[in-house]
């Protein structure tokens, strides 16, 4: 028992003297602008500074543009990882794109590389990270955020846009600056700020250097293990590229800061703190064994098998051979398409398709999702929810299992272009606005304890081979203990931007009314064919001014409220239908939380059962604390409706 004892006290002490070892060190550099004795700080290929700034591809005035990549990075390297630790970083610079071709071409990018040289044909398209050869293998090792001026490739969302690519020209996320006002190749100045905490990354773009790191400005935010695509050291840059179509790509400005890992370093203090670490350890070591002794019912956190085994309402476990048999090893010919917590695979078990989600172990956030998903949805049952089936936790793998959709998700038919579209009459979006609805009025109303979905969106809504529509993704829920509380708070908003609440920004609060709110832009999406960030006026860049809610708004103020129906579908809807369906959307985007209908509302509405709530032509402004409602407003269908506003943030 000693000699247990001691070996265990020394394998600690070891561990800890190794711990120590891990200094955290911090590379931070600011460029306001650049200049010729900066020169010996970058690492340039094709690339040189001047007039202020890193021309990224060249600017050979007189001389030929086309065709060329380039490549600047800060000389330092940067320490990204280690087995025990994660960098984190933030960096800030100032772009200037000015296309000297209609359109200009091809892009520029903030990348993570560990190489110095871009490779070779890596021209165009390939915007310098990688080239025919590399693209799509773990040999290219780079992490980019690019900004896109030409939709080169099938996939490219459009001609202006951001997006994160790992490994792949294909980008992971990718997000449109037009409907924010921004051209990319305009040649005009915009900033740019990436921050990356070790499990996410964050993407922020605006006008103002300012104010770049605002919410309003988030254009996306990504989970990501970077030590799963790079090595442990790399360098941090751009690269860019023309091809035919040209531009000049410049960086005016750029400013990094980053808490790099660090295992070298002078240990002679550590020899110094070793004994005093070893008394401390043994001590606390000495006083738990001492309160064990004292309470032999001590308690630990159960790992998660052993928590969802407990769980009342825990659906069919499978095992991890099983799933792998089912989806072909998880094969790329099987694979459904890439959320934020993992990858989804098409399957056949027992006879039947399904859809298997691979929740990444090293992401916290996917753990997370794993435990909510089947906590929250794993024993409801209804119509218009996405079923899940079962659960794997074998080998530290975390697998979901649904019914499979065969049809996808809503996003692609509303959003694409081409033949695709022609399904969605008016009756199919009826049906699909309704079915939506009953599944949200069953989990603020139906289920023993209350659901907050807290991420309803188009993407997350799935169709069967009828068009039928069904709830899914039910990682960012939460259940309610009591059916009386309405609302769950966090430390960290959750949600997308373009359906999140506006006093969602100000008391971090999920609420019955915010997955109203969302709600009601998804109904304005089904009807009019148009995302949720669609802007009419693009000179003002307020988020919550430039949306699908305040373009709708305003064709209502101007009596033209029928302008808003998608024009595919030509005339071929009820009319009265349409804009009752219109100003529902509306009244469930209403500004103050506590004039948006119940759910029970809403569905009563679709079937016919009563009218329309009220709508004023002018938009309300948003005042927060929200106004009451007057007692003839008060929406009883809905028990404790909140009314009080202000509350404490706590932890989910």
């Amino acid at each position: 028992m000693k000699n247990s004892l001691a070996c265990k006290l020394l394998f600690l002490i070891l561990t800890i003297a190794c711990k120590i070892q891990t200094q955290v060190k911090c590379l931070e550099f600011d460029f306001p602008t650049f200049e010729a004795s900066n020169d010996s700080d970058l690492i340039k290929v094709n690339s040189y500074i001047v007039l202020g700034a890193i021309q990224v591809t060249p600017d050979t005035r007189g001389g030929s543009l086309t065709n060329h990549a380039g490549r600047a990075l800060y000389n330092k390297p940067f320490k990204l990882w280690n087995k025990d630790k994660k960098a984190t970083f933030n960096t800030t610079f100032v772009i200037n794109i000015s296309n000297q071709t209609d359109p200009g071409g091809e892009g520029l990018a903030f990348v993570l590389t560990p190489e110095t040289t871009a490779p070779q044909n890596s021209s165009g398209m390939w915007l310098g990270l990688v080239n025919e050869t590399t693209n799509r293998t773990l040999g290219s090792k780079i992490v980019a955020v690019e900004f896109d001026t030409r939709k080169s490739h099938p996939d490219d969302l459009d001609g202006n846009h951001v997006a994160l690519n790992v490994n792949n020209i294909n980008s992971v996320v990718q997000e449109s600056l037009t409907g924010r006002g921004i051209k990319i190749d305009s040649g005009v100045d915009f900033t740019a700020h990436v921050r990356y905490d070790g499990n996410n990354l964050s993407v922020y773009v605006s006008r103002n250097n300012s104010e770049v790191y605002n919410q309003r400005n988030l254009v996306f935010s990504r989970a990501i293990d970077l030590s799963a695509s790079l090595p442990e050291t790399v360098y941090v840059g751009f690269t860019a590229s023309t091809s035919n179509y040209t531009e000049l790509n410049c960086v005016r400005s750029w400013s990094f800061e980053g808490l790099q890992i660090d295992g070298d370093g002078n240990k002679l203090w550590l020899w110094i703190i070793l004994p005093i670490v070893c008394l401390v350890v043994i001590g606390a070591i000495l006083g738990l064994l001492f309160l064990r002794s004292r309470s032999r019912a001590g308690e630990t956190s159960p790992d998660i098998e052993a928590e969802l085994d407990n769980c009342a309402t825990n659906p069919q476990k499978f095992k991890l051979r099983e799933l792998k048999r089912a989806t072909g090893n998880f094969s790329h010919e099987n694979k459904l398409g890439q959320g934020g917590f993992g990858m989804v695979f098409k399957g056949k078990w027992e006879g039947r398709d399904i859809a298997v989600k691979r929740v990444s172990e090293k992401s916290h956030q996917g753990k997370q999702e794993f435990i909510s998903e089947i906590t929250t949805i794993g024993s409801l049952n209804h119509r218009n929810l996405v079923k899940l089936l079962g659960w794997c936790y074998e080998r530290k793998e975390y697998l979901l299992v649904y019914e499979y959709m065969p049809n996808g998700s809503l996003d692609k038919y509303i959003f694409l272009h081409g033949k695709s579209r022609s399904n969605l009459t008016w009756e199919t979006r009826k049906n699909i606005i309704r079915g939506l609805s009953q599944a949200l009025e069953y989990l603020h109303n139906g289920c023993d304890k209350r659901i907050l979905h807290r991420d309803i969106k188009a993407s997350n809504v799935m169709l069967d081979s009828d068009f039928n529509a069904k709830l899914g993704d039910f990682g960012l829920a939460r259940m309610i203990q009591q059916s009386e509380m309405t609302h769950h708070s966090t430390k960290e908003i959750a949600g997308t931007p373009g359906y999140m609440a506006p006093e969602t920004f100000l008391n971090g609060r999920a609420t019955v009314e915010t997955d109203v709110y969302a709600f009601g832009v998804l109904m304005l999406e089904v009807v009019s064919g148009k995302k949720p960030s669609y802007v009419l006026d693009k000179e003002n860049q307020s988020n919550y001014n430039n949306s699908i809610v305040n373009w709708l708004w305003e064709l209502y103020r101007n009596g033209n409220i029928m302008d808003a129906a998608d024009p595919r579908m030509g005339s071929s809807f009820n009319v009265d239908e349409m804009k009752s369906v219109l100003l529902l959307g509306l009244a469930c985007c209403h500004p103050n939380p506590n004039q948006r209908p119940s759910m029970k509302t809403v569905l009563k509405v679709l079937t016919g059962e009563t009218s329309p709530p009220d709508v004023p032509t002018e938009r309300p402004a948003f005042v927060w604390p929200a106004m009451p409602p007057s007692f003839s407003d008060v929406d009883y269908s809905l028990t404790g409706s909140q009314i009080n506003s202000v509350t404490e943030l706590t932890g989910r």
